[in-house]
């Protein structure tokens, strides 16, 4: 798929979106034999991705990672919901970042700065620093400072307390994800889209994206126009200068997770915790010593 196609599957109106996205569901159902479920995370995409499959497969499971790491509200907002599946990590926040390290900057820069520090050859070593033949897979230039950080920085947070739980699950029952992410989220996820489609039945571990073409105004329009329930903490969807919006969060992820704070518009979201659940907050900057980290990134926490 072209990147123009895409963007065209983006432009069109929602209600052509929903019919489209409707049979890669029917179409992903249908060749597992129902055997699939839905990866909810009790935030705005998952909830919209909850309504539509389950507008057409009412006994879908849902799949929620409960790693101790969301919003209080959000965690009470996945209880209101029957069928599902509530699934825990072996380790918690604060095991995986004392035996890892801390999630910052992002997952591939905190991997590269992992593996240079651990490296057992030069050649690895060599490639963190330099790069490839072609200058890629290396630590940036900007962030090289943080080889002598006094902290562990690792990306194997989201693989030990999100990926490893749900891996067992798909091994144990044998069904297939659907999962509510959207190919303008990251590069990644546009680069799996443009590669697959919504139905990457081809894929390493099978997965299916259908809203993969939606994008944020057609998430919030969804809720609006299906008077869906949603979770407290994004407050209230509003309308400003011809786009919608959510009046709180915008972005519902792990709470204490550093991937890209140091992008966040001013407040970030560790100033905006400070304000909204001072209790986690004090938590996260003492007991887990982000504020030191953060500091040290030069991230603002008050």
């Amino acid at each position: 798929m072209e990147i123009t196609e895409l963007q065209m599957l983006q432009a069109l109106p929602l209600d052509i979106k929903i019919a489209k996205s409707k049979l890669r569901i029917e179409e992903w159902f249908y060749h597992y034999g129902g055997k699939v479920y839905i990866s909810f995370s009790g935030g705005k995409d998952s909830t919209v991705l909850l309504h539509l499959v389950r507008s057409l497969f009412p006994d879908v499971i849902g799949v929620y990672i409960d790693t101790g790491l969301e919003y209080p509200e959000i965690r009470s907002f996945v209880k209101t919901f029957d069928n599902i599946i509530w699934l825990k990590p072996k380790m918690n926040f604060k095991q995986v970042i004392e035996k890892y390290g801390y999630p910052i900057i992002s997952k591939e820069q905190a991997q590269y700065i992992q593996q240079y520090r651990n490296a057992k050859s030069e050649k690895t070593k060599n490639t963190r620093m330099n790069g490839d033949a072609k200058g890629r897979f290396k630590i940036s230039e900007k962030w090289k400072y943080l080889l002598t950080a006094p902290f562990k920085i690792s990306e194997q947070c989201c693989n030990v307390m999100k990926k490893q739980p749900i891996k067992k699950h798909e091994k144990e029952t044998g069904n297939q994800p659907i999962i509510g992410t959207m190919a303008n989220e990251s590069i990644l996820r546009k680069s799996n889209y443009l590669k697959h489609g919504c139905n990457g039945f081809k894929m390493k571990r099978p997965t299916s994206t259908p809203l993969g073409f939606w994008t944020e105004q057609d998430i919030l329009q969804y809720i609006k126009e299906n008077n869906l329930e949603y979770a407290s903490v994004y407050g209230d969807i509003i309308e400003e200068d011809n786009k919608l919006r959510t009046t709180k969060c915008d972005r519902t992820g792990c709470m204490f997770c550093g991937f890209g704070c140091h992008l966040d518009r001013q407040p970030n979201r560790f100033q905006r915790m400070k304000e909204t659940h001072p209790k986690l907050y004090d938590y996260c900057m003492d007991k887990l010593g982000m504020r030191e980290v953060l500091k040290y990134i030069g991230v603002k926490v008050e």
